[in-house]
């Protein structure tokens, strides 16, 4: 049933309706056991729903919505490898790339689920083991992975954030955009020797990825290179394409993983080089056991339900269009640009499987920027600002440094920031008066290690599946992206010859400007 059909829905809405005079500071002091009720433990995590403007009554009725729209039933055929993903027909299995090859969980897979698990585990060791090879090689000083999208910004943000486990004497740099200063600022700092070029393109044809490429290529061979074969690598299933460009050694993937879903895939090998085999076994354990307590956890007491619930709740009925991500500390800086794509993405759609329109929001605005930094910059709007954004902290409690007093500073801060948004300064006036009551989720690490984070990224997104399958949406294709992936071939045709007969007005005029010979 379509969510704003449901019983749920027109219950919640009603709640709405008198929800101006709810208030955090009085929800707090008449229920003792408001922060228990709202907290939780999960694999890895940690996370305090309590600061968010809700209560048990609107949480009941939102686990009602999941009852009555069938989430629980959707997620289940997404674990039996089912097509969920409609409109590509497609099955959506990027957990399976985190499911070990033995034990009672991958027993009792379907059949055909099975096969595609001895597949990937094939290709995990293959890639792993050249993982090994390359951080033995001590004339390799320099890795490129070049893409984009989930090519580009999954291994990007798992690198920076495991900095502290990589191997030293080798340096990760990510080029994906085709702006070629990017490529060019890369290359100069690099000899072609001790550099290897990782590919990431399923299909050997992304038109940004495979111009970078070439440019790579053209530049490694003018440096004097000779052995693409040994500088190259693809992380891609079109092997043909990349025989053609020259490169040997290919790791594939399926199609039933999205490219935002992709890290845990040979994607992932810029991460493996970095952190070696174990440590990407141990961040595929963190997002296995993610996906259990996701398939297996009560509702009420699962952490990505609960999140996606809270999620519609803002978007649908406070009306909240946008979120903010703040990760106290400073490997997670890509940590928002990744949630950026994973959901956005995923649930940034209009219309249901069957292509109707939908009557109601979807996905929500994110942003965001590692603390303290946000609060030298967006704070003074999450706190006084004319829009309410809720908030969501990730903080970790153990740095990796040795630097004393930094770590309690920085966790003293987050802390703050949640109460001050919380309890504000009401009986102050004019400039100085906060208004209070803004909401936000403190998630907590104990340590920012493979498993942790792999735990993270899982939750995150399997709470984008619960909000988009409440929506009816399919998270899980992107048809949205292609329209200006062809326009582009053809004005890119036109930016040479000039030819702009059948162009807009606005288009010619900056077609003409813009023409680059």
């Amino acid at each position: 049933m379509r969510a704003d059909q449901t019983a749920a829905w027109r219950n919640l809405a009603e709640h709405a309706k008198t929800f101006s005079s709810f208030d955090l500071r009085t929800e707090f002091a008449r229920d003792a056991g408001r922060a228990a009720h709202f907290s939780q433990d999960a694999p890895g995590v940690f996370a305090d729903l309590s600061k968010n403007l809700w209560n048990a009554e609107i949480e009941a009725q939102l686990l009602a919505l999941v009852q009555q729209t069938g989430v629980l039933e959707h997620r289940n055929r997404m674990f039996q490898g089912e097509a969920i993903n409609a409109s590509e027909n497609r099955a959506v299995m990027h957990w399976l790339l985190r499911q070990p090859a033995q034990g009672a969980a991958s027993d009792a897979l379907p059949s055909a689920v099975k096969a595609s698990l001895k597949e990937v585990h094939d290709t995990l060791n293959a890639m792993l083991a050249f993982a090994e090879k390359i951080r033995a090689d001590k004339h390799i000083t320099d890795v490129v992975n070049i893409g984009i999208g989930g090519s580009d910004l999954g291994p990007q943000m798992a690198v920076m954030a495991l900095q502290s486990f990589a191997l030293k004497g080798k340096r990760f740099h990510f080029v994906s955009n085709v702006d070629g200063h990017e490529l060019d600022a890369f290359l100069q700092g690099l000899k072609a020797d001790n550099t290897l070029f990782l590919v990431a393109s399923k299909t050997f044809t992304t038109i940004e990825t495979m111009t970078n490429a070439l440019s790579a290529k053209r530049w490694f061979e003018a440096q004097g290179g000779k052995n693409i074969s040994h500088h190259f690598a693809a992380l891609t299933s079109n092997v043909e394409a990349a025989g053609k460009f020259g490169i040997q050694t290919c790791f594939g993937f399926w199609d039933w993983v999205g490219g935002r879903y992709s890290l845990w895939s040979a994607i992932g090998l810029p991460l493996a080089i970095a952190i070696g085999a174990d440590k990407f076994r141990e961040f595929l354990a963190g997002a296995h056991a993610m996906d259990q307590h996701f398939q297996h956890a009560q509702a009420a007491q699962n952490l990505p339900v609960r999140l996606g619930l809270l999620d519609v709740w803002y978007r649908n009925f406070l009306h909240f269009t946008s979120r903010c991500i703040a990760p106290y500390h400073s490997a997670l800086k890509r940590y928002a640009p990744y949630l950026q794509q994973l959901e956005m993405e995923s649930n940034g759609k209009q219309v249901d499987p069957a292509g109707h329109a939908l009557p109601y929001g979807t996905s929500p605005v994110l942003w965001g920027e590692p603390g303290t930094n946000g609060q030298h910059a967006f704070f003074q709007m999450l706190h006084q600002g004319t829009d309410v954004v809720p908030l969501e902290f990730v903080a970790v409690k153990n740095a990796t440094h040795a630097l004393p007093d930094h770590q309690t500073l920085l966790l003293s801060n987050a802390l703050a920031q949640a109460q001050a948004l919380m309890m504000g300064q009401p009986d102050k006036a004019g400039h100085q008066n906060f208004a209070g009551n803004r909401p936000s989720t403190f998630i907590l690490l104990e340590d920012l290690s493979p498993f942790n984070l792999g735990a993270l990224i899982a939750l995150q997104e399997h709470r984008v599946f619960v909000s988009g399958a409440v929506w009816g949406i399919n998270s899980f294709d992107q048809w949205g992206v292609e329209l200006g992936k062809v326009l582009a071939k053809d004005i890119h045709a036109r930016m040479l010859t000039g030819e702009d007969s059948g162009l807009d007005a606005s288009t010619a005029q900056l077609l003409k400007r813009l023409k680059t010979n």
